[in-house]
């Protein structure tokens, strides 16, 4: 009997100009790729899915992805549908399994990670520092290269687990007590 595997991130990122349709991928065509690929490597509690069908993420701020994150709405994350929107407002962010956290919300990331600290939300952001404030992936730009580092005590106090697989990709890890509130 074959046992399915789950492929490696790294091959899934390889794919991304032929999924995308293009010859090459811009820088925010992979982080588009990259938030895809974090889905699979991060476990949420069974109360994180209002919507048992649907895994959401949503953009806060400028949304700097253009068409790129709205191309994979749709695509299949386990038995989830994965569904694009913007957000305006911190209104519903625990309808929110993954909240990109964008460049223009730089001034608002404490009260962002306070509207989110009791909901199983992956927060991401683009933005020096971030992860040392407390978003759980923060990218950051290694000459032309997308990288990302990883807050894990923020995840932890989400009730997220970060795939070791993940974690070992990681430019760097954050283990910062008091990087987000706690409860």
């Amino acid at each position: 009997m074959a046992v399915l595997r789950k492929p490696p991130l790294i091959l899934l990122l390889v794919a991304l100009p032929a999924l995308l349709g293009a010859q090459t991928a811009s820088e925010y065509d992979v982080k588009a790729a990259f938030l895809y690929n974090f889905t699979k490597f991060v476990d949420w509690p069974s109360d994180a899915f209002p919507d048992p069908g649907s895994l959401k993420v949503c953009v806060l701020g400028d949304n700097p992805f253009g068409a790129s994150l709205q191309t994979l709405a749709g695509e299949l994350v386990g038995n989830r549908k994965l569904t694009v929107m913007r957000t305006g407002s911190l209104a519903k962010p625990a309808g929110c399994q993954v909240l990109f956290i964008s460049r223009s919300e730089r001034e608002h990331v404490s009260q962002i990670l306070a509207a989110v600290k009791d909901s199983p939300v992956l927060t991401v952001g683009d933005t020096k520092g971030f992860a040392d404030e407390g978003v759980i992936i923060n990218f950051v730009l290694e000459g032309s290269k997308v990288r990302f580092e990883v807050n894990t005590d923020s995840a932890e106090r989400a009730g997220l687990k970060i795939s070791s697989k993940l974690l070992q990709l990681a430019k760097r890890i954050v283990a910062n007590p008091g990087a987000r509130p706690g409860p």
